[in-house]
Order: structure tokens, then sequence, then C-alpha cells
């Protein structure tokens, strides 16, 4: 169910990991942002946004990951975006004629096994370097791109909303995720992104991450506050005090400390590695 949480900007959450599908109003119809996750969710957008006499005029996926890259036949042959970066990602994934059937593979170790359609999956044009904004007939989005959690990331400030679209970052829920595999620093590009996102914090009321709940304007900083600190903590070697960690985090979200400890691991055998003489 479509929930407003700015003038002309509404938010869709999936049951699976809090995804957050945000859908923005233009003059003749929405930009769809990450729109996921099981094919009966995005039925009920498709519906939702069909009650409200919104056709989808635009998409946009924030960053390389399976549930950001989702789109369903109901929404239409909008044009649907992304970074260049991000855009180029997902095609080197897409040449393998297997990546489909492991992302498959993969959920059926989930609760939505068999529910998720994968067939428009990552269908997007890479927007060219440096633009700076969406191109589509409707409020100015801004486009903020960095290297934290996924190569090509973007998040979007939609300036005369006030709403920052954090992707997956400045949750409540889920703790920074790095690239592991695809930056040599994934630690300072994650500080980065923040100060980034710091830089425009100021004049959002609302931010919106990939999973997660909403937040209010006392939020933002917040969220941006406690990412850090967790960065900060993984860098300096110290056992971040988070509150979506342990026996404080969200009930059903306990396996985020599962997350840490597999990151934590892999930075150890990263500094390992770059410390061994060779």
């Amino acid at each position: 169910m479509l929930r407003q949480v700015a003038e002309g900007v509404w938010v869709h959450a999936s049951e699976f990991v809090q995804s957050n599908a945000i859908a923005v109003q233009g003059r003749a119809g929405v930009l769809l942002i990450d729109p996921g996750v099981t094919g009966s969710e995005i039925d009920c957008l498709a519906n939702d946004l069909r009650e409200l006499g919104q056709p989808v005029v635009a998409g946009f996926s924030t960053h390389p990951d399976w549930d950001h890259l989702l789109w369903h036949a109901r929404l239409g042959e909008a044009p649907r975006y992304g970074t260049a970066r991000c855009a180029a990602t997902i095609r080197d994934l897409l040449s393998d004629a297997g990546t489909k059937d492991r992302i498959a593979a993969h959920l059926l170790e989930t609760e939505i096994a068999g529910q998720v359609p994968l067939d428009l999956l990552g269908l997007i044009t890479g927007l060219p370097a440096e633009t700076a904004q969406i191109p589509w007939d409707g409020p100015g989005v801004r486009i903020i791109e960095h290297q934290a959690h996924a190569p090509g990331h973007a998040a979007l400030l939609i300036e005369e909303r006030g709403v920052l679209v954090a992707g997956d970052m400045l949750s409540d829920v889920l703790i920074p995720m790095l690239d592991l595999d695809g930056t040599a620093n994934p630690i300072e590009d994650y500080l980065t992104a923040l100060r980034l996102l710091e830089g425009v914090a100021g004049g959002v009321d609302v931010v919106v991450p990939g999973h997660g709940s909403v937040g209010a304007s006392d939020q933002v900083q917040a969220r941006i506050e406690q990412d850090r600190a967790y960065v900060l903590a993984l860098r300096n070697g110290q056992a971040p005090a988070d509150p979506r960690l342990g026996p404080s985090a969200k009930p059903g979200w306990e396996w985020v400390s599962d997350v840490h400890e597999g990151q934590l691991q892999r930075l150890t055998q990263r500094n390992d590695r770059d410390e061994t003489p060779r």
C-alpha cells in the first residue's frame, strides 16, 4: 500500500527486509524508484498508482543489487535509468546467462522463493557520467553518486519536496554494508559517501532508506552519524556500539549481526594480506 511521506512522494514497503519503493509525482505521471519485491507486491503498487491516476513515466535503480533492479510489465515501458557505472555493472552481470538462475537459487533460501519477477531485471539505461539530474518531466531529482555499498550507487535528492532517497544507506535496521569486492578502499569510500549526504542533510525533511523505516528531519543527521560511527569502529578495530547489532537489534533482524561478523572477518583478512611482505 502506498503511503504519502511528502507532497507528491509516496513509499510502498515490501514485507521482504522492509524494502522501499518510491513514487514521485511529475506532470504526466510518476518517477518510480527501486520497485519491488514480489510479484504480488508490485501488482499492489501498480494498482495503487492506477487508482491515483498516475502512470509510470520513468524509473530509476539506485544501485546494481538484484532487489533494486526489478520491474514488471504492469508498470509499463517507461525508460529506466541508473548511473553509468551502475548500468555497466548490471550489464556485465547479465552477460552471464546464469545470473538470473543464481539469483533464483539464492531466493530459494528465503520466504519469497519463486515469487520475484526476474524477466525484466536490470534493463536500465546508464545516464552519461556526471549527470546531475534525472531526465524527466517532474520536480528536480538530484543524483548524488558515490562508491559506498555498490558500484555507481546513487542517492537521490528531491529538493522541492525535501526528500532524500538514500538507497542502501541510512537505515534504522541495517548496518552499513561495504563493497568489499569492488573497491580498493571500502571504508574510505563509505565515509566519503556519508560526507556527501551530510552536505545536503540540512534541507532534508524526510529520508527514505532502501530498507527500514522512513525517517523524519530529526533522524537524518542522526542516521548519518550512526552509520559513520559504525564504519569508524571497523576502521579502528573497535567493537561497534550499534543498536542495530546484538540484543538491541529489532526483532527479526538478528541476522544483521552475522553480516557484521562477516564484514569484520573479511576486513581483517584484507588487512593481513596488505601487511604481508612481498
